[in-house]
């Protein structure tokens, strides 16, 4: 699981945002650089660490020796949670796991040194692990 090895702050504010401003396109990492093919966010959403190592897992058994994976988001942003049955108040919870916020537009991963057929199934069985709408796509 990918988290950080150290934070300023650890515990971070809620960061609400609404729909409309969710749903505007990012403005960085949102080009294929390192790879040939990669999987581009269309909707926005939040990925947390189990869900970037599933996709990985599946994108490693098609790059097996030849190929080469990156992976362009980290998830740096704490969640808080409080215990099961605990009343309210007494302050905010405890950090449970760490996410990504993803904006439409993003590259999430990419891949190289594999065939394109290979490298579009596996990256949208990838995709199947995310909870967001993703599309392959090709460097320009």
């Amino acid at each position: 699981m990918l988290f950080p090895k150290k934070v300023k702050h650890r515990k971070w504010q809620t960061q609400r945002m609404s729909e409309k401003r969710l749903a505007r396109p990012d403005t960085r990492g949102v080009d294929v650089v390192f790879g040939s093919f990669g999987l581009k966010a269309i909707t926005a959403s939040r990925m947390t660490s189990n869900q970037i190592e599933a996709a990985r897992k599946v994108l490693t058994r098609a790059t097996a020796k030849t190929g080469k994976l990156w992976i362009r988001v980290f998830p740096d942003r704490p969640v808080t949670g409080k215990p099961a049955e605990v009343g309210m108040g007494s302050g905010k919870g405890d950090p449970k796991h760490y996410v990504f916020q993803v904006r439409p537009g993003r590259i999430l991963f990419e891949m190289d040194g594999v065939p394109e057929a290979t490298a579009r199934e596996y990256l949208r069985k990838a995709g199947m692990k995310l909870p967001m709408k993703v599309a392959v796509v090709e460097r320009k």
